[in-house]
């Protein structure tokens, strides 16, 4: 990654006003973890508390479960020079008032997206986590209907279901991602680790 690129998104401050106005009332803390060169793209939604906390992406029990989904360890998913994580805000939205994440803010997105794309260059994988990278890359709404017609992206690009705790119910309802998808994400993922 170019220093200077690393640079602006570490010192973004875009959504300042936005972040103090959540119930956490946080300061931005961009999040950047990716390189030239990776071969696999992970687009997340945004970091949660923990991430923001730690500044390592996917630092959480949701990191926890997409490294389990595609077969790999930690030292695996975080060599940048194998796997890039470019989610679709760098920073943590926050929490309404009710407890609930907000949505990554588009405006990240919007800033960010093709320089960062441009930056890592060509990847053989992106994996779409969540309905905001889905939304953004395929232009789909449904994330039950986009996980389930994966086959029409492999063996480039696999959506996926976020991997947060909250879609155990999901997860127990679509049985068939397990069973059809995750063979053939682990496979790939290998072929590219």
């Amino acid at each position: 990654m170019s220093p200077s690129l690393q640079a602006q998104i570490e010192a973004c401050r875009l959504c300042r006003a936005r972040f103090r106005a959540t119930a956490t009332a946080h300061e931005p803390r961009p999040v950047v973890w990716f390189a030239r060169g990776a071969r696999i793209l992970v687009v997340g939604q945004a970091p949660g508390i923990r991430v923001h906390e730690t500044g390592r992406p996917f630092n959480d029990r949701s990191g926890d479960r997409l490294r389990d989904w595609m077969g790999v360890d930690r030292e695996t998913f975080y060599d940048r020079t194998r796997l890039a994580i470019a989610p679709m805000a760098f920073c943590f939205p926050g929490y309404d008032a009710k407890g609930a994440d907000l949505p990554p803010p588009a405006i990240c997105a919007e800033t960010w997206r093709d320089r960062v794309n441009a930056e890592i260059g060509p990847v053989d994988l992106t994996l779409l986590v969540g309905g905001a990278a889905q939304r953004w890359y395929l232009g789909t709404r449904s994330v039950t209907e986009t996980v389930r017609g994966w086959r029409a992206h492999a063996p480039g690009l696999f959506p996926l279901p976020h991997p947060s705790w909250r879609n155990t119910g999901w997860l127990k309802k679509n049985p068939w991602f397990e069973a059809e998808l995750l063979p053939v994400l682990r496979a790939r993922v290998k072929e590219l680790t």
